[in-house]
């Protein structure tokens, strides 16, 4: 698997990545951003078939890959998964955690059972995961990547997922609670905050998905999942040994941007 620029920045060879959420579309490119930098990539997620298909994928690519079923909400689930991730090489060196759901539902019918689901998967289930992640490296001797994935909603309030984005500001401030916390270990820990994607999805629910948020960046374009990748990769790797704490804006500067009512002038 060959992809040059990011091999001159860093390298993950020898190292062991596991990706919880890695058979969806954003887990996906970052499966595939790691293993292009040598990585070997566990895909960690629900589904079997969709974790198969990812390895599939991975390897034809000519990337090292293996799977893992794995429930967030059961701690069990996780200490399995993520013992025995140390098999391809013996250790257990990066965890990015990218496993979430949302319910695009109105404030006042928003449900209990979704704001629990929602909570129990996206914010406990970093916990949990990091927690456990985090013992694993400190018993083995690693100074680990620990990488949370969380939203532009980290910043700005999105319409209609109130659940979403209070478990995703919650995962930024556990990001840096985790990383004060771990850092006598050699443990990083940060947050890689996506603003608008365009995917499958995004483009289904609205045509001119790209060209909205195009507009709406200073950038000019819509984000993609491999520029989501990229960061991820980077603070994976050694070349961010002194980086901690943070979270990583991949928007485009769209959620800087100031509601500013002379937009012209801009």
């Amino acid at each position: 698997m060959c992809n040059p620029y990011m091999e001159e920045l860093f390298s993950l060879d020898g190292q062991t990545a596991v990706v919880i959420g890695g058979a969806g579309v954003l887990g996906g490119a970052l499966c595939r951003g790691m293993a292009q930098v040598g990585a070997h990539v566990v895909v960690a997620d629900v589904t079997e078939d969709g974790c198969k298909a990812r390895v599939a994928e991975l390897e034809r690519l000519d990337g090292k890959a293996s799977y893992a079923l794995i429930d967030v909400t059961k701690r069990a689930s996780i200490e399995a998964v993520l013992e025995a991730a140390k098999q391809p090489t013996g250790r257990c060196d990066i965890l990015v955690n990218c496993a979430g759901v949302n319910n695009g539902t109105d404030f006042l019918d928003h449900t209990e059972e979704w704001w629990d689901r929602v909570m129990e998967i996206n914010l406990k289930g970093t916990f949990l995961c990091t927690q456990i992640g985090a013992a694993l490296m400190v018993e083995h001797g690693i100074r680990g990547s620990i990488v949370n994935i969380g939203s532009g909603c980290n910043k700005v309030p999105f319409p209609r997922l109130v659940s979403y984005t209070a478990s995703k500001g919650g995962i930024e401030m556990f990001t840096r609670s985790a990383a004060v916390e771990l850092g006598r270990h050699g443990i990083r820990v940060n947050c890689v905050a996506p603003g608008a994607i365009e995917i499958e999805r995004t483009k289904r629910e609205a045509p001119d998905y790209a060209e909205t948020w195009g507009r709406q960046a200073p950038l000019g374009r819509v984000g993609l999942p491999e520029d989501v990748a990229k960061a991820v990769a980077y603070l994976a790797s050694d070349d961010a040994e002194f980086v901690t704490a943070q979270t990583i804006w991949v928007d485009g500067g769209a959620f800087t941007l100031p509601n500013w009512p002379y937009s012209d002038q801009i």
